[in-house]
């Protein structure tokens, strides 16, 4: 083996070994018991309500924002809608047979898992690149995804207090503060007062352990014994042959509209994710809430894969 090749080997042992060994952690607090139930929720809560809208804040305040920065949110939802139209038609086609199908094959888990990964193959310096993909899937998910998921439970969604948690979540307003201080040119205003670094340091300080504490608390969560895997397999399929279809659309289209966008890193890290991690909440029964939790194991395990692939071709 050359000496390049020997580089390039640990290279990508140095990006993907820390996600396995934080999986590997979050597997063994489970089967130990080292962290309770409780415990795990409290760092999700950690993560959802204060580390993450961090990054994110960072993130959307350091861009430098062009029009293209309106169309990409816009084709990005029209992603997410198309996926579970594609969903529910080839469900049906399929005779898949729950009505979470189509929830299955779109929105994207980038929160509790994709900007730990994308941060991992490439770095905090671009987690700008990958907040641009991710914001119109936010906004699919905050609305549309929430109502049509109420829309077939037992109990109807409200679509005012859908709209309340929606304005009060702390991602949407760590992104709205975010897009505020970018858009508006107040955030590189205060580059030369030294303002802007302060911000930066604290939202790094406090972002810092996201990546860690995701992966432990994805780890605890990976159960894979009594999965049916012959159902879960074939809507898990489902899902990546849409999301792979969407994939080269999307990319094209980009290209079309705006060549030097070079967001492939970012699109690829994304379209590899799992479904929204929210979704067994709204499983109405126990044998819908098996199929749903084994559909994101599987996905989540299939995100890794795709993780380490990206990983060792380099984009």
């Amino acid at each position: 083996m050359g000496e390049s090749a020997v580089n390039r080997t640990m290279e990508v042992l140095q990006t993907v070994l820390p996600v396995l060994v934080m999986l590997g952690i979050g597997m063994l607090c489970r089967s130990r018991g080292l962290i309770s139930r409780e415990g795990v929720n409290a760092l999700k809560n950690v993560v959802v309500n204060i580390t993450l809208p961090a990054v994110l804040l960072n993130a959307f305040a350091a861009t430098r924002y062009t029009f293209m920065d309106v169309v990409i949110p816009l084709m990005m939802f029209g992603v997410c809608l198309l996926a579970w139209v594609l969903g529910k038609l080839l469900g049906r086609a399929l005779r898949l047979p729950s009505r979470f199908v189509p929830f299955l094959t779109t929105g994207f888990e980038a929160g509790m898992l994709g900007y730990a990964l994308f941060n991992m193959l490439y770095g905090s310096g671009r987690t700008a690149e990958f907040a641009r993909v991710d914001l119109g899937q936010v906004l699919f998910v905050f609305t549309v995804y929430k109502l049509l998921l109420g829309m077939g439970s037992r109990e109807k969604a409200d679509f005012g207090q859908l709209m309340k948690q929606m304005a009060l979540s702390p991602i949407i307003i760590a992104i709205a503060a975010g897009v505020l201080l970018g858009a508006t040119g107040l955030y590189q205003a205060l580059v030369p007062s030294g303002v802007s670094g302060i911000l930066d340091a604290c939202t790094d300080f406090v972002a810092a352990p996201t990546s860690a504490i995701i992966l432990l608390t994805i780890g605890y969560d990976l159960v894979l014994s009594d999965i049916p895997w012959a159902s879960t397999l074939k809507v898990v399929a489902l899902r990546y042959g849409i999301m792979l279809a969407l994939r080269f659309a999307f990319v094209a289209l980009l290209r079309l509209l705006w060549p030097q966008a070079a967001l492939d890193a970012a699109v690829n890290v994304m379209f590899i994710l799992p479904p929204p991690f929210v979704l067994p909440v709204f499983a109405d029964d126990a044998d819908q809430r098996v199929y749903v939790s084994s559909a994101l194991s599987v996905s989540t395990l299939a995100a890794i894969v795709g993780f380490a692939v990206l990983a060792v071709i380099g984009t």
